[in-house]
């Protein structure tokens, strides 16, 4: 039976179980698993009944999901325990099971179907079109909707320049961060006559609380492959690499299944759809530097050589890998070359922003209430993002800043939330794009801290082949690092300022230049916070420990208890319903006491 049908006959039913990363963990297996048992041999359905295990839904913070098909009922957060009442109310005798339908954190209204629901409504699916929808296992359930019919179109209908051509047309840029003009990329590379060229994924995700591309690995391998496949038409390279991060042990398993199947089925190999295209893809899987997400230094590491950048003043579309011209796009970016192919260039430029056409993928992530990967229009606003489709901030607290773009991009403050997501927006805004990591971040984080601890993640994945990036980076850290301890200067704002700039301007490679975004940022929108470290030696958000005093606020407490029931230290003490106080001498300043509070009691000094 396949996917379509099942979608479609009311005479068929299926069972679709997320089994992404994040699902996995928290028991989406032996849910899955409980589901097959169940059905096997189970007459008592009325129609044919199947389990698929998909890739991510998108809707994390509610995993494990599962959807009935065609019904369009989602159950969230089930668990193996589950699957009897399940079976028997919603399988066996048509109703709803209740409390594990989606209910959405405002209203507290219980949706049937995932569709229903912000959340999912106000996306537009196109690198995600197939992930949640088909198992990544099965060729034929990318074959039902649609796939490897634009490699089709692409050989047996376009010429290769045509192809490039509407690449071009469709304004794509790339996904992966610098937003380059994926089309010109192409064309400077078919250009240049010096075969073989070859054809590269950048699955190196390395960004804190980012997973769009291993979710899209993971979900849909066949899109990714396939894209590379009419690239290679395009510029005439028989040889692909897929370069993925090591850790990543479900997208390599779920990626060579793929490759294994999509050979078998004559989309990889010789002569392709019976034309002259030759063409195959070899998986390297990389040691977890971040730096090898730079395309150069990714470059090194395929060729089996330390993964450190090179300064671009020769593109590797003229001289990449064994100094042959290469195309290297990320892995979003490759999931909608089928799109662009299928739908016409001009079709998919209709969505979008005159300069940043299609959608974005992002993270959603941090303190926000719907915690998932979502994937928008170009020039959605980031208040449409966090408080439409993420549903606001968790626990009622007040948004402070959400960053984006990796821990190169910038912190942006509440006064700039109405700004469109788009390459040219963030930049502006002191920020970019990056892959699509979108941290949020409530009143309870201090954006001094923040930026030292991105600093930190970047002096530590420097590769160290440049003095600007080596030392300058080390200096900035040095600096936060004296601020948030409350040793920090007036000066040291100055330092961190022109330190930054000689950094920008002197740094080999992208991770150098970009690196003092959040310090730059942060400085620019949040300099009180840091004149508070200095002036007043006091962190307003309580989280520099050597800076922070925390007291009880009696008109506000209400003597509820949880602040003592929570600390770890016994610090705290009270009657019932009688403003409680907290001993400085025994408190450790952990925090967990103004993180429980429902009253926004505890106050820092």
């Amino acid at each position: 039976m396949s996917q379509m049908e099942a979608n479609h006959n009311p005479d068929k039913r299926m069972i679709l179980v997320c089994c992404g990363t994040g699902c996995l963990a928290n028991g989406s297996g032996a849910v899955y698993e409980a589901l097959c048992d169940a059905l096997k041999g189970n007459a008592n359905f009325g129609v044919e009944t199947f389990a698929k295990a998909t890739g991510c839904n998108g809707l994390c913070e509610k995993g494990p999901l599962v959807k009935i098909l065609p019904d369009d009922i989602t159950y969230c957060r089930v668990k193996a325990g589950d699957v009897p009442e399940i079976v028997e109310k919603t399988l066996q005798q048509g109703e709803l099971v209740q409390r594990l339908l989606y209910r959405d954190p405002a209203t507290k209204k219980r949706y049937k179907s995932h569709h229903e629901t912000n959340f999912y409504k106000r996306q537009k699916k196109m690198a995600l079109r197939n992930i949640g929808e088909i198992d990544p296992a099965y060729v034929q359930d990318y074959l039902d909707r649609g796939g490897y019919q634009s490699l089709e179109k692409a050989v047996k209908t376009m010429a290769p320049s045509q192809v490039i051509e509407d690449v071009l047309k469709s304004g794509l840029r790339g996904r992966g961060g610098g937003g380059f003009p994926t089309g010109l990329k192409w064309k400077s590379c078919a250009a240049v006559d010096n075969p073989p060229r070859y054809v590269i994924c950048n699955g190196d995700e390395g960004d804190p609380g980012a997973f769009m591309d291993r979710s899209i690995i993971e979900g849909d391998p066949h899109t990714v492959i396939e894209g590379m496949i009419i690239c290679a038409y395009a510029i005439d390279a028989s040889v692909g690499f897929i370069y993925v991060r090591d850790e990543y042990d479900l997208a390599v398993n779920n990626l060579t299944n793929a490759i294994k199947t999509a050979r078998e089925c004559g989309y990889l190999g010789k002569n392709i759809l019976g034309s002259n295209l030759c063409f195959d893809i070899e998986i390297v899987r990389g040691g977890g530097a971040f730096v090898c997400g730079e395309e150069t230094a990714l470059i090194n590491s395929i060729q089996g050589n330390v993964g450190e950048p090179w300064d671009k003043y020769v593109y590797p579309t003229e001289k990449g890998l064994w100094e042959h011209p290469t195309v290297i796009n990320n892995v979003e970016t490759w999931a909608n070359i089928p799109m662009i192919i299928n739908l016409g260039a001009e079709e998919f430029a209709t969505i979008g922003t005159e300069n940043s056409k299609g959608t974005k993928v992002f993270s959603l992530v941090g303190k926000v209430v719907n915690t998932g990967l979502v994937e928008v229009p170009m020039g959605t606003t980031l208040r449409e993002i966090i408080f439409d489709i993420g549903g606001g901030i968790q626990n009622k607290r007040q948004f402070k800043a959400v960053q984006t773009g990796g821990p190169s991009g910038g912190c942006i403050p509440e006064s700039l939330l109405d700004l469109p997501v788009d390459f040219d927006s963030l930049t502006q805004a002191g920020s970019m794009m990056g892959s699509g990591g979108l941290i949020v971040m409530d009143d309870r984080t201090c954006m001094v801290d923040v930026a030292r601890y991105y600093v930190n993640f970047l002096a530590e994945e420097s590769c160290g082949k440049c003095v600007p990036c080596r030392e300058g980076i080390s200096c900035l850290l040095e600096t936060l690092t004296r601020i948030c301890e409350g040793k920090g200067k007036l000066e040291d704002l100055d330092l961190l300022e022109s330190m930054s700039s000689t950094i920008q301007q002197a740094a080999l490679c992208a991770l150098g230049r970009t690196a003092p975004n959040p310090v730059l940022s942060t400085l620019k929108y949040f300099r009180d916070e840091y004149l508070e470290h200095i002036n007043n030696h006091r962190c307003p958000a309580g989280i520099c420990k050597e800076l922070t005093e925390f007291y009880v606020d009696e008109e506000l407490c209400t003597g509820c208890g949880r602040c003592r029931r929570n600390c770890p230290a016994d610090a705290i003490t009270g009657e019932k319903k009688k403003a409680h106080i907290i001993d400085s001498e025994k408190c450790i300043k952990c925090g967990e006491c103004i993180n429980n509070c429902k009253f926004q009691a505890i106050k820092v000094r």
